[in-house]
């Protein structure tokens, strides 16, 4: 939560972490990452503090920025492979029980995780487009919301409202948002895969 001061530069840099999801989410992955994970930071770490605290909400914003920020970036690449592994461990049990009445040998399991850590990161290229596109949409319209003198969209961005976070329960009226948020999504993933993904993200 963020002094009411601070509700309009909140809708821009939601704004515009939003156009860069969207659009360039691929390409610009560390970045997104980076930028969600300032802003999931910052709105948990504030919302620990007094409202009263003005200096304490933003000192606290800026510190769980940084660690949220830090968090997502280094996370989501271990956790990819972890999710991979786990799939391919699963596949071993499954597939080896099929055939056996037995727990498949340690080797299988060791094979089939690693072969699913590796699957998943050569697919997270598809995973990484879809998702950015589309929670790079919501959160743009969410900002544009609250640009347009939205008194809700603009408390929802500065102090972290199940609005943000649950795009299928758009605000009654606003019921144009989820045709919205699927088209600038569709359009995302478009640009995305025929421009700025276009390249292999280094």
């Amino acid at each position: 939560m963020l002094p009411h001061a601070y509700e309009m530069p909140a809708a821009i840099l939601i704004l515009l972490s939003g156009i860069v999801a969207c659009f360039a989410g691929y390409r610009l992955f560390r970045l997104v990452l980076a930028i969600y994970g300032f802003i999931l930071g910052a709105m948990l770490a504030s919302s620990l503090m007094a409202s009263s605290n003005t200096i304490g909400m933003i000192g606290a914003a800026l510190l769980g920025g940084i660690v949220g920020a830090l968090i997502m970036t280094f996370a989501y690449f271990v956790g990819i492979a972890l999710i991979g592994a786990g799939m391919g461990a699963l596949a071993a049990h499954v597939f080896w029980s099929t055939w056996r009445s037995v727990d498949p040998p340690a080797l299988a399991v060791i094979l089939l995780s690693v072969a699913g850590a590796v699957g998943a990161m050569l697919l997270q290229r598809y995973v990484i487009i879809f998702s950015t596109a589309f929670s790079g949409a919501w959160t743009m319209i969410v900002g544009g919301l609250a640009l347009s003198g939205d008194v809700t969209a603009a408390r929802a961005a500065a102090t972290g409202n199940v609005w943000i976070l649950y795009p299928f329960a758009p605000l009654s009226a606003h019921r144009w948002v989820p045709f919205a948020w699927a088209a600038l999504g569709i359009l995302g993933v478009a640009v995305q895969m025929g421009i700025t993904a276009g390249k292999k993200r280094r």
